[in-house]
Parts: C-alpha cells; structure tokens; sequence
C-alpha cells in the first residue's frame, strides 16, 4: 500500500497541479458570460460556466480516485462542449458584423474575449491529447516523446540533469505558453511540431485567431 501511494505521489507530482487546466475551463466559462446575449447560442450567459462547473467535480474526483479512463473521458466532453461554445460565438460575431447586430464598442469587447477564449480552448486541447494525457506523461516518469518537441528535449542527459530538467514534463503552463505563441505569431515559435493531429489543430487556432483579428481590424478602421 506504502508503494502505491508513493508511486501515486510521484505520478501526480510528475504531471504539475491540474488545478490550472480547470482554472482554464472555468475561465472559459466566465468569459462566455461576459459575452453579449446575440453571440451565445443559448441565450443564457450563465449556461456555459454552469456546465463546466457541473462536470469538473466528477473531472476532478475521477482524477483523485484514480479513475483515469474515466477523467480522460470527462475531459474530452468538456473541451468538447467548450470548443462548440467558442466556435458559435465566432460564427456569430462574424455574422454580426455587417448586419450591425451590435454596438462597435461591444463588437470589439467580444472580440478580444474570443481572442483569448482561443488560446484557452487549444492550450486545453494541446494538455489533454499530447502524448497520451497527463496521467501518460506522469507514468512514464519524464516526457520522452510527443507531438511537440520541447527545447528540454534537445538537451543531453548531463545538460538536463545539470538545469533540474531530469524528469521534466510539460504542464499545462507550457501548453498555454505555446497556444498563445501560435494565437500572436501564428506559428509554435521555440516548440517545433511533430505530430499530425497536432499540426492540424494549431492551423484550426490560427485561422480562428486570425479572423478574430482582422475582425478587430477592420472595426478599428471602421471606427477611425
């Protein structure tokens, strides 16, 4: 029983705080309500954060239970259901533009929230799928091999163990960092990309980004 704790400990431990993956949902959430009634589908502000607030206790026991498959499960829905969310949104901030649907001012607010909703959305993404998972990464003790190719991976073993890197793996915070790279310089800048999958989902966040941005562009010129 000792080792099974211990082993446990150290996989948590090896995986970061998850806590910053959730922070990032119910983020997510909080700048749905923040958006203008037209652009949620619902219609309900509150909708959204309520949802992810419902399914993160399971999220968050499943994980302490050690029910992985089922937290892996849970955390698909919720990325699921938040991406389906941002993805309305931007489809209908679009279509508000040239009807006049809202505010100039208001245009732009909701804007910048989606701006940021994107990065939150694929740095989710990015934690939840690359190399297995988190609960992956922590059972083999190290990051090895995954879709993206971090700088600690380039070091030697000596170099890695000399910085503290020796059992390095990404948590969510590098995640994050690299979805914000590719949402501002659309490209994963210090993180080469190596998976597919991957490749496929940075393009999805640059082509959104991008069109949230010349979004706000071209209301900024309207509005000069």
């Amino acid at each position: 029983m000792k080792r099974m704790i211990e082993k446990w400990m150290g996989a948590t431990k090896a995986a970061g705080s998850r806590w910053p993956a959730l922070f990032a949902l119910l983020a997510l959430g909080g700048l749905n309500a923040a958006l203008p009634p037209s652009l949620i589908l619902s219609g309900s502000r509150w909708s959204l954060l309520a949802v992810i607030s419902v399914l993160g206790v399971p999220l968050a026991v499943s994980h302490y239970k050690g029910a992985h498959d089922a937290n892996q499960i849970l955390g698909y829905v919720l990325n699921g259901i938040v991406t389906t969310s941002m993805v309305i949104s931007v489809a209908l901030l679009i279509r508000a533009l040239p009807l006049h649907l809202e505010q100039p001012k208001e245009l732009l607010q909701s804007a910048a929230l989606l701006w940021v909703a994107n990065i939150l959305v694929f740095a989710s993404w990015y934690w939840r799928l690359d190399a297995g998972g988190p609960h992956i990464r922590a059972r083999q003790g190290g990051y090895v091999s995954g879709a993206f190719l971090f700088p600690q991976m380039t070091m030697s073993a000596d170099q890695r163990q000399a910085a503290g890197f020796k059992n390095w793996s990404p948590n969510f915070v590098d995640y994050l960092f690299l979805a914000f790279n590719t949402s501002t310089a659309f490209s994963p800048t210090d993180i080469p990309v190596l998976s597919r999958w991957a490749k496929v989902l940075m393009m999805l966040q640059s082509i959104i980004s991008l069109l949230v941005i010349a979004l706000l562009a071209a209301r900024a010129v309207n509005i000069l």
